[in-house]
């Protein structure tokens, strides 16, 4: 294992130097903002040493320097949005925020393509974008917080990704500091390119431990003009979950397609005060179908309403803001029952989705903790959040590893795997060592060591140094 050292006197003195004074923090109270994260996980937070705020590429090139110079750990943090302990200090260290870097340099509406800075909101890109006709169609439900540095970092989906993909699918280009400090551009601005490694796609996902994403070209699309969203009520769950691979084979090429449990339908109501039908007993699939003609949209609407029919729903009506509202305030809206709480992220074959969502749902009426489920059905990523609730810590974490010993086994066994887009982060640390292929695996270690031969960069997260 990696030994590193803690932050003297002599290395505040570098990093003030290179940031200035202002911009490096250790007040106490600073510090324990900055041990955690949204994974509601408290066992898993680590207290930085140091809080340092670059303001450009240069200086978080002079901050890696100097973590190398005197082997002190960096940890990347981007809005703090991470439900894996990913922007956890797990060996305190430096916490670097890249929140100052916050500039949309370039709206090139000829060429399609914004060129932002890490620390910039996807929301304020997403709106700049539809300000001019186009669309970014990164979409992660926390965009209204999160930095797109972020959702770079972790290969962040949402809910547009059953059509137009995860956050990689949106960018052209990254410019990336190197564990090393130095400093590139990976990728092109370019519809193809077959000149050497793909490497913008292998630091894109990296959970920053390849690389710190400083600067993106993100591609746009142009905004479809006609749009509907569907409401599918199903009072039946097995119903409700064997809906979404008739869709996908019908053609629709829906936007988006979001399933939400009885419990979440009820717990997200409550917390925003609203009631939608069914609010006893119904389970949600909400279907977004976006066109450029009125003519394909009312065909669609059409092979929707009737597969919807025809896979026994209760109801069948447009979803309105209520309704996205509600889906918003999902993970939220549980802080209610449980402040202490574990989100798992697991993603399997669309055509297993229905399976998966029955079986594990079934599996978990055996323990005491409460556990709800959310899906972006239309690519199989599956959102279980676990609730501790009144349970002993002892208990909370004994049937917390059987049970996800039993779902990860199962999950595995259907094709499918960990994570499908909050990343393994410092909580799944374990679990990627004892379900990833060991050749896989020494690959990654052997791509780390090779670009970060100190382990300084974000350790602790994704795979283990051996």
């Amino acid at each position: 294992m990696a030994s590193y050292n803690p932050v003297t006197e002599e290395v505040l003195q570098a990093l003030r130097k290179a940031v200035g004074d202002k911009y490096v923090k250790t007040d106490a109270d600073v510090l324990k903002t900055y041990e955690g994260d949204e994974s509601l996980a408290p066992s898993f937070w680590r207290l930085p040493e140091v809080v340092v705020l670059p303001a450009n590429t240069e200086e978080v090139s002079a901050v890696m320097k100097i973590a190398n110079q005197y082997k002190v750990p960096v940890t990347p943090r981007s809005a703090g949005t991470s439900v894996s302990c990913g922007a956890v200090p797990v060996y305190h260290g430096i916490v670097l925020l890249m929140e100052r870097m916050n500039h949309i340099l370039e709206m090139n509406e000829d060429g399609m393509y914004m060129v932002v800075e890490a620390g910039v909101r996807t929301i304020d890109i997403q709106n700049l974008a539809h300000s001019k006709g186009l669309m970014y169609a990164g979409d992660p439900c926390s965009s209204d917080s999160c930095l797109i540095g972020g959702n770079l970092a972790t290969n962040a989906g949402g809910n547009k990704a059953v059509r137009y993909g995860t956050t990689r699918h949106q960018v052209y280009s990254v410019e990336v500091v190197l564990p090393s400090g130095k400093v590139t551009t990976l990728g092109a601005t370019l519809k193809k390119c077959s000149t050497g490694f793909c490497l913008d796609q292998l630091i894109i996902g990296s959970e920053g431990t390849l690389g710190i994403i400083t600067k993106a070209t993100l591609k746009l699309v142009p905004l479809c003009p006609y749009r509907l969203d569907v409401l599918a009520v199903f009072t039946d769950l097995a119903k409700a979950t064997a809906l979404v691979p008739k869709l996908v084979k019908a053609g629709l090429n829906p936007t988006s397609v979001e399933f939400m449990d009885n419990n979440f339908v009820r717990s997200a109501s409550d917390y925003s005060e609203l009631r939608l039908p069914h609010y006893e007993d119904g389970c949600y699939d909400i279907i977004s179908i976006e066109t450029f003609t009125e003519e394909e949209l009312d065909d669609k609407m059409d092979k929707l309403a009737a597969i919807c029919e025809e896979c026994g729903a209760t109801d069948v009506v447009e979803a309105d803001d209520r309704v996205w509202k509600v889906r918003r305030n999902c993970l939220e809206s549980t802080r209610v029952f449980s402040k202490v709480a574990t989100s798992e992220d697991l993603v399997v074959p669309v055509t297993k989705i229905a399976d998966c969502i029955q079986t594990l749902l079934k599996e978990s009426k055996k323990y005491d903790f409460r556990l709800f489920c959310l899906a972006h059905a239309g690519d199989g990523n599956l959102h279980f959040q676990i609730l501790k609730c009144h349970m002993s810590d002892e208990e909370w974490e004994r049937q917390l590893k059987e049970f996800r010993a039993m779902a990860y086994r199962y999950v595995y066994g259907l094709g499918g795997r960990l994570s499908g887009e909050h990343g393994i982060g410092f909580k799944r640390l374990h679990y990627m060592e004892e379900y990833t292929d060991p050749v896989e695996l020494e690959l990654m270690k052997t791509i780390k060591k090779a670009v970060d031969p100190n382990w300084i960069l974000n350790p602790g997260k994704v795979i283990e140094e051996e």
